[in-house]
């Protein structure tokens, strides 16, 4: 049976940027295995991100944008981002950049096949794929999710945040290429959180995503007709083509999922909520969640010494779960408030969890109370208020 030191089970966004992590740290040494059934090669999704700082992928960065469009009530609004970016990275070439850089690793070693079974033991963990196992002392699982059953319903939210995308290209010029729009509101909520983004790569070619949080996906073809409609009816577009397309649905909930999932395994990605539960962005959350895996492992030898969240912002992303669950055809009139009454350097602080208490407080105050105040309550009957504040 063939051993190594790591074997990362999922070699998409949470696996890769792990084995990168590690290949360039002093673990470098370290013989690395990293199972997928899938080769990777396709452009299966895009990820969008901000950051005020140099990342290990800034190299295959696509485009990036130095202002934000919002649409939601009273207008739009353009917000420039000061110290901020938002960048993108398309899917196919930071697979291709993940590969080709670990493939200068002798230690690291990929290998296509569907991961059947994950046993954990003292010593060892041992990891099934096809039929073959193989021996690692540590295995991180960033497979994907399943909730099959919810226990815990009446304590916690499991919705699915589920998206289909149009690269288009129009006969005329129809997007500014220096502004990404983050939210726009301008399509039918169903009682649902709907809205669309655009990621402009030219003043006639744009990403146009349509983008929902709910409990059950749609049939292709009413994302198919709301992208069309939002195209033709709401930006005013006419005469445009279809170049490529993307679509995607992952779980989104605020149950506390388990990092550590016995004495070698460990859960990484969307399986250890590192997707923020209210947005969904989970770019930063995952370089950050790697690199703290490395310091773990360097640190203590073992890689579960990872911080957990702030309970405060456990909280305020189950209160806004509630509401979105509850009143998803209001949510537009919280995020309106938040960028319109906050700096946006404070909004994106508070959504990367790095805000401080004023910054907290104030961001709070500007939602509109008459949709968080229930949700408020209902969520803090689960844990102790005091504890919640103090964090």
């Amino acid at each position: 049976m063939e051993r190594y030191d790591v074997i990362i089970a999922g070699g998409g966004l949470a696996g890769l940027s792990l084995a990168l992590h590690l290949a360039r740290s002093p673990l470098a040494e370290r013989n690395i295995l990293i199972l997928d059934k899938d080769a990777k090669k396709r452009n299966d999704r895009t990820w969008g991100f901000w950051a005020s700082r140099p990342t290990l992928f800034d190299e295959i960065v696509y485009r990036e944008w130095r202002q934000l469009q919002v649409v939601g009530e009273g207008g739009a609004q353009v917000i420039p981002l000061g110290k901020y970016r938002y960048k993108m990275i398309r899917g196919r070439d930071f697979y291709a950049f993940c590969h080709r850089e670990l493939a200068s690793y002798a230690t690291v070693h990929l290998k296509q096949g569907r991961v059947e079974q994950i046993a954990d033991g003292a010593d060892v963990a041992h990891v099934t794929v096809d039929g073959q196992a193989f021996a690692g002392r540590w295995v991180f699982d960033s497979l994907p999710p399943r909730f099959t059953a919810v226990p815990d319903a009446q304590d916690f939210h499991y919705l699915k945040m589920h998206f289909r995308g149009w690269e288009i290209e129009t006969s005329a010029p129809a997007f500014d290429p220096q502004t990404a729009t983050f939210l726009d509101f301008r399509v039918p909520q169903e009682r649902e959180m709907r809205f669309f983004y655009i990621l402009p790569f030219a003043e006639n070619r744009a990403l146009v995503e349509y983008t929902l949080f709910s409990k059950c996906p749609l049939r292709r073809q009413e994302y198919e007709q709301a992208i069309d409609e939002y195209v033709r009816n709401t930006l005013g577009i006419g005469d445009y083509k279809i170049l490529s397309k993307e679509s995607g649905c992952v779980p989104i909930t605020d149950q506390p999922l388990p990092r550590k999932m016995g004495e070698r395994v460990m859960s990484i990605g969307a399986k250890a909520n590192r997707l923020k539960p209210s947005t969904g962005y989970a770019f930063m959350r995952i370089q950050k969640d790697s690199q703290e895996i490395v310091e773990s492992l360097l640190e203590r030898g073992h890689p579960f010494a990872v911080p957990g969240d702030p309970d405060l912002y456990d909280v305020l992303d189950a209160v806004l779960l509630d509401v979105i669950q509850k009143h998803g055809d209001h949510i537009k009139a919280a995020f309106t408030a938040m960028f319109q009454g906050n700096p946006i350097e404070r909004v994106l602080r508070f959504l990367d969890e790095e805000a401080t208490p004023w910054d907290n407080l104030m961001l709070v105050a500007s939602l509109p109370p008459q949709l968080f105040v229930q949700s408020l309550v209902r969520v803090v009957t689960r844990q102790n208020l005091l504890e919640i504040i103090k964090s």
